[in-house]
């Protein structure tokens, strides 16, 4: 279902682009994120546990650019991880006013376990496009993403 805004063709144009892209979002990020429900975590966990997976120990605000957070929102997250053994806070050696937020073993074992499924999940989610057409998607979302930050 589109839009039932009766304005001007360019305007109903965008409104039913908006609406499809919001829809598939939820549907997808859905069927993605299901999984994260049994390891008894949000999508924002999962984000700081996959980047300090990938990347190794990190600054809380490098965290909060890499998975699209505020800064005041990762302190809660980094707190609920922190209560369940999955990171720690570490104080740099070479300037003490610094914090690494990395991964304990717990949280690196959880994660190891979690990205297979992850990534097929992600994989069975784009599988009704072709891998152009999943490309093509990708381009589109990044024009979007980038002229959004030159107005």
């Amino acid at each position: 279902m589109g839009t039932h805004y009766q304005g001007t063709p360019a305007e109903q144009s965008a409104l039913n682009s908006y609406i499809k892209l919001s829809r598939a979002a939820e549907a997808v990020g859905q069927r993605i994120n299901d999984h994260l429900k049994a390891a008894h975590l949000t999508i924002s966990q999962f984000g700081v546990l996959e980047a300090l997976y990938h990347l190794g120990p990190l600054q809380p605000g490098q965290l909060a650019e890499k998975i699209l957070k505020s800064s005041g929102n990762l302190t809660l997250v980094i707190d609920n991880l922190v209560k369940r053994g999955l990171v720690q806070r570490q104080r740099r050696a070479d300037d003490r006013r610094c914090i690494d937020i990395q991964l304990t073993p717990a949280g690196r074992d959880l994660i190891a376990d979690l990205m297979p499924g992850h990534v097929a999940g992600v994989v069975a989610a784009f599988a009704p496009l072709t891998p152009e057409e999943q490309a093509q998607l990708g381009d589109l979302c990044r024009r979007l993403g980038l002229a959004q930050q030159e107005t």
